[in-house]
């Protein structure tokens, strides 16, 4: 494409407008699980009332997310050493930014339809490493950043697996299944609750919130001189006090609302840092678009488009879209399929590729016998299943919230999915979840999703840079022909993924009893 045409110009301004909307609806949607599945597993809140509760923290995080956005929108590759003129380089810098869009939202779209959680920051960076080495040279793309971003995702999977691990090990140790025994929680809740807050306050203050100018001066005027280990230990000292107060002035009462009132505080700061770290993953590309299309006339527009900051109103308004996301009945799918998988009861309605069910049953006949230290699935007061018990919620959502926070404040977009997911099994092997029941199903589901993340990463960046060369070579025509690719595709795999799920529960029905039929089914 050698003259960017004023039909291929506003055909992409359309695009990235339309793509912005959906791909950020469908952000929402799929990671809609990694927010409200413990907390939804655990009864403590419906599923309606936790999307609510966590769209606040979500709008507010998205709001002070500029940080991480420009991360994702110009860290991974550096438009401005597109080789070639004017006209080529912003067609270039377009036909990449629009690509990523078409493949994300599609493939975002079918892990979501079959109940699958997926990396969106893992899309978005493999999506931007395909077409933008399909444009140009290797050296465009910043390997040290990518290196960086995928180095984090890594680190981030194990930190969370080993702290959820050792943590829920530590805190059913001494409480056992009596979370909301008032003898119980005036010996451990203290220390227990306490050492949550503690955490959760440090990193959502300290590092996920670091940019904003109090919290710079606060880490002046306190952590420095003090540090980060002094500021801690008081921290749990006062809130250790503070809990074991209230339980002694409201006795029963205060004991069975600790865990759920921390699971709800947990859920709500994992929001906060899911709105912050993963607007990189639906609004940068759009933005860029955006951006590029208003400077189009500056000679040195693709440097003027990386350069400019964001307004909060344009944050803001992405993050009521991720909410949007969040509350559709697709998002459902993808919370009570995690939630299942990771589920304490013995029968559960899932489905795996019969290699994984192989494959997680060679893993457990290999295990040591142990009886599972997770209480047995039970209905809560309102006469729901609790696939969790309230103080596992607690432990998921308070490591997950603290890992993520702690990556947005090193501007690094950081998986959402991969951190909560870790936090789900790791939390289950501590409480051997995989020791009754489907417990082959549950962790062949497990390696299922696992499998399916790298193969999403593969697809990403083929498919991305097999959309980029059409667009960049077809200009408007190629752009047409990638919305009907990604119509055809939505519509198939509705069709399928809506099978799938009938044959699922048909296949459930008959395995399970009629009694754990109902437990599993009911709300």
């Amino acid at each position: 494409m050698e003259n960017v045409s004023s039909t291929f110009l506003y055909g992409a301004l359309a695009l990235a407008l339309i793509m912005l909307l959906w791909n950020t609806i469908e952000v929402g949607r799929n990671d809609a699980a990694n927010l409200v599945n413990a907390v939804f597993g655990a009864r403590v809140l419906t599923r309606q009332w936790a999307v609510r509760i966590a769209g606040i923290g979500v709008v507010i995080g998205a709001t002070m997310g500029n940080q991480v956005v420009e991360t994702a929108r110009k860290g991974i590759f550096d438009p401005v050493a597109l080789s070639g003129s004017f006209d080529d380089a912003l067609a270039r810098a377009l036909s990449i930014y629009i690509s990523v869009y078409i493949v994300n939202t599609i493939l975002l779209h079918a892990y979501s339809s079959f109940g699958m959680p997926v990396s969106t920051t893992a899309c978005l960076v493999f999506s931007l490493l395909g077409a933008a080495i399909s444009m140009a040279p290797i050296g465009v793309v910043r390997w040290t950043k990518a290196g960086e971003v995928i180095a984090g995702i890594l680190c981030s999977i194990a930190l969370t697996g080993i702290v959820a691990f050792m943590m829920q090990r530590a805190v059913r140790g001494a409480i056992r299944d009596k979370w909301a025994s008032l003898s119980a929680l005036l010996l451990h809740g203290g220390w227990v609750g306490g050492g949550m807050l503690a955490g959760l306050t440090y990193f959502m203050l300290i590092k996920g919130m670091k940019s904003l100018s109090f919290i710079e001066r606060l880490n002046e005027k306190v952590i420095v001189p003090y540090g980060a280990f002094i500021v801690v230990l008081v921290l749990w000292v006062v809130f250790a006090i503070a809990i074991h107060m209230l339980l002694v002035a409201f006795r029963q009462r205060a004991a069975k609302l600790l865990f759920p009132i921390l699971a709800i505080i947990g859920m709500v700061s994992m929001a906060f840092a899911f709105g912050q770290n993963d607007l990189a993953n639906c609004a940068s590309p759009g933005l860029a678009v955006i951006k590029l299309f208003q400077v189009r006339h500056h000679p040195n527009c693709v440097a003027e488009a990386t350069e400019s900051s964001i307004p909060w109103q344009g944050l803001f308004v992405c993050g009521v879209l991720l909410v949007c996301g969040m509350a559709t009945k697709g998002a459902k799918r993808v919370t009570q399929a995690e939630v299942r998988m990771g589920s304490q009861g013995d029968h559960v309605k899932l489905w795996a590729p019969q290699w994984c069910i192989s494959l997680a049953s060679k893993i457990l006949r290999r295990q040591r016998a142990a009886p599972s230290l997770a209480p047995a699935m039970t209905k809560s007061p309102r006469g729901k299943t609790m696939h969790y018990d309230p103080l596992r919620a607690c432990v998921i959502m308070s490591v997950s919230a603290c890992v993520i926070a702690t990556a947005s404040g090193f501007a690094l977009p950081v998986s959402t999915t991969y951190v909560a997911f870790a936090a789900v099994v790791a939390t289950g092997l501590a409480d051997r979840i995989f020791s009754r029941g489907d417990a082959a199903l549950k962790l062949g589901r497990s390696i299922w999703v696992v499998f399916s993340w790298f193969a999403a990463a593969g697809i990403a960046v083929v498919a991305a840079a097999a959309v980029c060369q059409m667009v960049f070579r077809l200009g408007i025509v190629g752009i047409l022909i990638g919305l009907a690719l990604s119509a055809a595709t939505y519509r198939i795999v509705k069709r399928r993924a809506d099978a799938q799920e009938d044959r699922v529960r048909r296949e459930a029905e008959e395995r399970m009893n009629p009694d754990d039929f109902a437990l599993e089914y009911e709300g």
